[in-house]
């Protein structure tokens, strides 16, 4: 949520736009010190880096010093307060109605959210441009910090799976959680896919949660495997398929039907939302079979599949008698 919300308020127009430069304060060294948190160690107040290396530092290795720093700069200020706020108030647009966010990073134990929450920041988050080629990276050389920054995540980054990112998360309160990002090429596209999984605990000693987080990877990977071996297309609606009906709002309904075949990516078992759709064009009183009225859509966002609806017969303007019966 701290990528999304500063993505959003200071975008970067994609993967090579390295956007302001941001001033290391004296606190973010402090937390580097803090044994207890993922955290960037090695920096020294006034060093600057780019906002996208702030980035890298914050998603790749879940340096916690960063989210707040990034937050303080955001907000111009030395609390995070206002931050949080837009965290908040982004999560509620989102429609994330379980989550509540308490502090930047997310370590505070009052933070709290669902995987179905998460998912859907994954979905919001995943869209900027700048963003997927940073959670996709195993690793990261910064100039200016002493060693190389690791992924949380390597060991599904690099597991042969297309798996491109999203964010680990752990804590002994917590146990392991984490949002990922996966590819399968379908029809000759390829195809993202989401998941979140939270609340895995290990039993036994787990410091930090870090047996925790090597829990949620090994479920998490068997879940992305039958997934991606499940994933295929499919002809969801037929050409010619009746699929609704023009109302005359007087009792009289003209079928209306699909063009050409309609395909749908998912998994065997899906179900799949339809609905037909006007495309913002107002519908005709009166118009010949054949005529285009709309378009039939099968999935949402950016995966959505979309076909031409038209009249199955000709729609005829209801008689004034009609209208006047109907009335009465």
């Amino acid at each position: 949520m701290t990528a999304y919300v500063i993505l959003r308020d200071h975008p970067l127009k994609d993967k090579n736009d390295k956007g302001p430069q941001i001033k290391v304060d004296a606190k973010a060294v402090e937390q580097g010190n803090s044994e207890h948190e993922s955290r960037i160690e090695g920096l020294t107040a006034g060093m600057e880096f780019s906002e996208q290396d702030m980035l890298k530092m914050l998603m790749i290795p879940s340096g916690n010093n960063i989210a707040r720093l990034l937050a303080r700069w955001d907000s111009n200020s030395d609390s995070e307060a206002a931050f949080v706020k837009k965290m908040n108030d982004a999560a509620k647009e989102l429609g994330m109605k379980n989550t509540t966010y308490t502090d930047p990073s997310g370590l505070d134990s009052k933070t709290v959210s669902t995987a179905v929450d998460q998912l859907k920041l994954a979905e919001a988050v995943m869209k900027f441009d700048a963003f997927r080629p940073i959670v996709a990276m195993p690793n990261a050389d910064i100039p200016g910090l002493p060693k190389r920054i690791n992924n949380n995540n390597d060991r599904l980054i690099l597991a042969g799976l297309s798996v491109k990112g999203i964010k680990t998360g752990s804590s002994s309160a917590a146990g392991g959680t984490l949002s990922w990002a996966a590819y399968k090429t379908v029809d000759g596209k390829d195809r993202l896919i989401l998941g979140t999984m939270m609340d895995q605990h290990f039993t036994g000693l787990d410091p930090d949660g870090s047996n925790s987080l090597r829990m949620v990877q090994d479920n998490s990977k068997k879940v992305i495997q039958a997934v991606r071996d499940a994933l295929t297309s499919a002809t969801a609606v037929k050409k010619g398929q009746v699929v609704g009906y023009v109302d005359d709002g007087l009792g009289g309904q003209t079928p209306v039907v699909a063009t050409k075949d309609l395909t749908a990516i998912g998994v065997p078992g899906q179900k799949l939302g339809l609905q037909v759709d006007a495309g913002g064009k107002t519908v005709p009183h009166e118009a010949k079979a054949g005529t285009v009225v709309g378009e039939l859509i099968v999935g949402t966002g950016a995966e959505a599949q979309r076909v031409p609806v038209a009249l199955q017969k000709d729609l005829v303007e209801p008689t004034f008698g009609a209208k006047l019966t109907r009335l009465g």
